[in-house]
């Protein structure tokens, strides 16, 4: 049997981290086996162990992962009015409906919080990391100035985490709406205060 050159196998380890990452935040960290990863990325269970020492390690890669997917646009705009579009558009899509709707694909704080809170392991410290990254993005242009990053940043995870909660679609949509409302209000009182 040939041995996989480097880049194939780093193609299958990014095919293996998308997997983990998508069916995590779709099902939670428990619910989500080495071989239903390993499935869903289109390779055999047994090659697993090639990539990752652990579930745990995978884990940990996967939400970095999927954090860099959905904070690398935002951090990489510049300062002035490209950061305060950046961070528009930012919050605009975390608190749409079809953020809610497709976990697999959203925000991995939201999705795997309450999970990696009960974690003492690398992937609670990926998720702090994650979040302190979310909150400079969301906060204001002078680090270190206020912690409206932080109150925004628990404002959005908060708001898709109960709107995924509600099982009505009415009450889901009015949440989202509720959330929208005070992200414009905290960012107003931000401003003057800038």
């Amino acid at each position: 049997m040939p041995r996989m050159s480097a880049a194939e196998k780093q193609k299958s380890h990014e095919r293996i981290l998308e997997a983990a990452a998508r069916l995590m935040r779709e099902r939670g960290i428990e619910a989500t086996s080495v071989a239903d990863v390993m499935q869903a990325a289109g390779l055999t269970h047994g090659g697993f162990y090639k990539h990752f020492p652990s579930k745990r390690a995978l884990v940990a890669e996967a939400f970095r992962h999927a954090a860099e997917a959905l904070l690398g646009e935002a951090e990489a705009a510049p300062g002035g009015p490209a950061r305060a579009e950046a961070r528009a558009r930012y919050v605009a899509r975390y608190l749409s409906g079809q953020h809610m709707r497709d976990a697999g694909h959203g925000c991995p704080i939201a999705a795997l919080g309450a999970d990696l809170a009960r974690d003492e392991g690398a992937a609670r410290s990926e998720a702090t990391r994650a979040l302190e990254r979310m909150a400079a993005i969301l906060g204001p242009d002078t680090p270190g100035k206020d912690d409206s990053g932080l109150a925004l940043t628990a404002l959005l995870v908060g708001t898709v985490t109960l709107a995924r909660l509600a099982e009505k679609p009415d009450l889901s949509a009015r949440i989202l709406e509720a959330g929208r409302r005070a992200a414009d209000m905290l960012d107003r009182c931000s401003q003057k205060g800038a």
